[in-house]
Parts: structure tokens; C-alpha cells; sequence
């Protein structure tokens, strides 16, 4: 489940160079010309880290970036800006208005891409971290395995893909088409039935007897990892710790 990037970036061949790079990196990217565009799109979905053009056509990355400040919802979206401008007080203008970083034309692509990697895992470690726990329930996104209660579990690719994308905001409720978006992805048309087979293929591979289901499904909403098992662990250790003995499910 890849990451994604936001690009708004008015000259083409760049925004093409930008996409191919970040791309190959395995992020999911988004390139938007129009600095007026972009911020009506932020508006309806808010990427992981936003890459911003200075001088735009529509409206300018300054004043775009100060708008997004603003809003509760992309406040602490990371923020790169890239301009031609390399004067040290239009450097400290930048950052002024919310930049987190300042990149100057011309740049290596490199030392950019090494610069979304670092802001990524700073912002969002939950999504870096190559381990993801939720209650008894342990993902390896490495190795792709999983275990329950130290029992390993078998997943398909879009299971583990399914689990992971739960694991990454427990307790958050999403619609059958915003899980289509994150597991299979905005290029590929899948019926929104095809999320329900899978939910249900998902939870007859990670619940076992009496074991707790982790997935809980908001009647017209859609589905979420319930907040509730996730923190059952921690509390499960403490009751085996102070009893000295197993704690009851």
C-alpha cells in the first residue's frame, strides 16, 4: 500500500521527472499544474507529504501553503517547496508561511528523493515502521507474515494488503470505495462487492474458535479495525502479570 505524494508542479517535463522518480520509489503520485486546482483537490483527499511548485498559474505555492496551514485537515501535511528563488529571504519566506523543507531549482533527484524519505518517517512512522500490532494480531511488512496470538496466519496478497491497510488506522471507518482506492488502487475498476468477499475471506483466516473479531462493519458506512481489540493487548499482559495467570478473552 503505497504512500502517496501530491506534485503541483506547472512545467511538464519536471512534473513528468518527478512522477517516474517517486514512482520507482513505490510512491502513488499525484501531479497537479494549476495551484488553484490543487488546492480544491486537497480539499477533497490529503496526501501523505505534498512536493509544491512556488510560482504557479491560479494561485501561487505561497499562498496555497498558507491556506493549508490553516485548515484542521492539512495543518501538519508535509510541505516541500521547490523554487527558483535561492536569496535567503525568500528562503525564510517560505518556511515562514509552513514549508517544512526548501528545495532550489535546479536540484538532484536524489538528494529529493532522500529528503521525502526522511520528512515521511518523521510524519508518518506508522505507515514507515516495517512491524504493524494491533491487539494480538502482528504484521510484518517485510516478511509478509502474520501472527495471532503467535499463531501464524495465512493471508493472500490482498488480504495482507487489506489487514495492513486496517492495521494503519485503527478505528477509523472506511467506505467500500475508499478501500478500494488504498488496497486496489484508483487505475483498476473492481465492483464494490469485490471489498465484502474479501473482508469475509479476511476474517475466517484471522479468527479461530472463540477468537474476537477485529473487523467491524458500520451498517452504511463501511468497515474499520474496532479501536477496542486493538488496545485488548496491553491490557490482556497486565492482567496475566498482576493474576499469574492466563487472562480470559
Amino acid at each position: 500500500m503505497a504512500m502517496r505524494i501530491a506534485v503541483v508542479e506547472d512545467e511538464e517535463a519536471l512534473g513528468v521527472l518527478l512522477r517516474y522518480n517517486l514512482e520507482a520509489e513505490g510512491y502513488e503520485v499525484d501531479v497537479i499544474a494549476r495551484g488553484d486546482e490543487a488546492d480544491i483537490r486537497l480539499r477533497e483527499e490529503v496526501p501523505d507529504l505534498l512536493i509544491l511548485d512556488w510560482m504557479l498559474p491560479g494561485l501561487s505555492g505561497v499562498e496555497l501553503c498558507r491556506r493549508l496551514r490553516q485548515r484542521g485537515e492539512t495543518e501538519r501535511l508535509p510541505i516541500i517547496m521547490l523554487t527558483a528563488r535561492g536569496e535567503e529571504s525568500e528562503r525564510v519566506r517560505g518556511l515562514s508561511v509552513g514549508a517544512d523543507d526548501y528545495v532550489v531549482k535546479p536540484f538532484s533527484t536524489p538528494e529529493l528523493i532522500a529528503r521525502v524519505r526522511a520528512m515521511l518517517r518523521r510524519a508518518k512512522p506508522e505507515k514507515v515502521s516495517s512491524q504493524l500490532s494491533a491487539g494480538d494480531i502482528d504484521l510484518d511488512r517485510e516478511t509478509h507474515r502474520i501472527r495471532r496470538a503467535g499463531r501464524e496466519v495465512k493471508l493472500g496478497p490482498t488480504e495482507f494488503k487489506l489487514l495492513e491497510f486496517f492495521m494503519q488506522s485503527p478505528g477509523r471507518v472506511f467506505s467500500r470505495e475508499q478501500l478500494l482506492d488504498g488496497v486496489w488502487g484508483r487505475d483498476i475498476y473492481v465492483d464494490e462487492r469485490t471489498v465484502d468477499v474479501h473482508v469475509g475471506r479476511l476474517r475466517k483466516a484471522i479468527n479461530r474458535g472463540r477468537q474476537r473479531d477485529p473487523i467491524r462493519t458500520v451498517r452504511g458506512a463501511g468497515y474499520a479495525l474496532d479501536e477496542q481489540f486493538t488496545a485488548a493487548k496491553p491490557a490482556a499482559v497486565k492482567s496475566r502479570d498482576s493474576a499469574g495467570s492466563e487472562p480470559r478473552l
